[in-house]
């Protein structure tokens, strides 16, 4: 266990509950695609969320410049619209399982982009661990690369919250973390409800549980997932808070199972076990200066 500022029962109780909402947050969402079409959906959950956190931020400093606002707006087109967007359009055709196990290979595109776009130099290891998770994704796609729409918006997710880590590490120090988030998020939320009115045909059924499922999302899976996220990075190294990452998708893929009852192919498990290794070898040795930070999560 790393040291952190926090009793390990603690520590481990905020990590197990932190990536619990993010991985059970494609099952719900496939749930929520039964009374609203996908890109609504998504819109819904992040303009409600940005709302809320706006008002909750309402008194921290804000970008002077409309330069710094673009750059804000940029980050919610990439990490919450283009992200979420392709999640919940992967649901339609795939399982939440599925879904939540491609989304979360970005953190060994990000080694990629990061050697790429920043020059960051990685170890052996952690390249070790990007050739073990492409591997997997591999295996998980049924050993062979005949990409079905809903693979393609899956591990388009990955590749925009690469994108994404990316520039939230060479903007991201222009702003206070909370009103970025707030901002980014809000952006992102309502360019996807315009998306869902003008590219899809739009469903919205009202009912209690349609309700539940919006505020759920917007509420439990996104600010208050992202709020004990966030506290976890700062109590101790990110790059080891991070390797916990891989318990998302395994959430993704247990309560998909649970509450969905889908069926998933043995070789989703192994490949998806060998993609939870790659993302553990890659984060797992990260010193905190070059770090990316994957806190941005839907």
């Amino acid at each position: 266990m790393e040291k952190t500022n926090l009793h390990p029962f603690k520590f481990i109780l905020l990590v197990v509950v932190t990536t619990f909402l993010m991985g059970s947050s494609f099952t719900v969402g496939k749930f929520g695609l039964n009374y609203v079409s996908p890109l609504l959906l998504v819109g819904l959950r992040f303009t409600i969320a940005g709302l809320l956190m706006a008002v909750l931020v309402r008194k921290k400093l804000k970008p002077g410049k409309l330069a710094d606002w673009g750059r804000i707006l940029t980050i919610g087109l990439v990490q919450t619209a283009g992200v979420m967007g392709c999640i919940f359009l992967s649901l339609r055709t795939i399982t939440a399982g599925e879904s939540s196990i491609l989304t979360f290979t970005n953190p060994l595109m990000v080694v990629m982009m990061g050697t790429v776009f920043l020059g960051i130099r990685y170890r052996l290891v952690q390249w070790i661990g990007a050739i073990v998770g492409f591997i997997g994704v591999f295996i998980t796609l049924g050993f062979h690369l005949q990409l079905t729409i809903g693979t393609l918006f899956g591990l388009g997710a990955a590749v925009f919250w690469s994108i994404g880590t990316i520039l939230i590490k060479q903007w991201g120090h222009r702003f206070n973390v909370w009103v970025l988030t707030a901002y980014q998020m809000l952006f992102g939320g309502v360019f996807l409800l315009f998306m869902g009115l003008t590219l899809e045909t739009p469903k919205l059924s009202i009912t209690p549980f349609s309700i539940f499922i919006i505020l759920w999302l917007a509420i439990m899976a996104s600010i208050v997932q992202f709020a004990i996220w966030f506290y976890l990075i700062n109590q101790g190294d990110p790059g080891k808070t991070s390797a916990f990452l891989f318990l998302a998708p395994f959430f993704g893929v247990l309560t998909g199972w649970v509450l969905l009852g889908e069926v998933v192919q043995w070789y989703v498990y192994v490949g998806g076990a060998l993609i939870f290794m790659g993302i553990f070898l890659v984060n797992w040795t990260f010193k905190e200066r070059v770090s990316l930070s994957l806190t941005e999560n839907g």
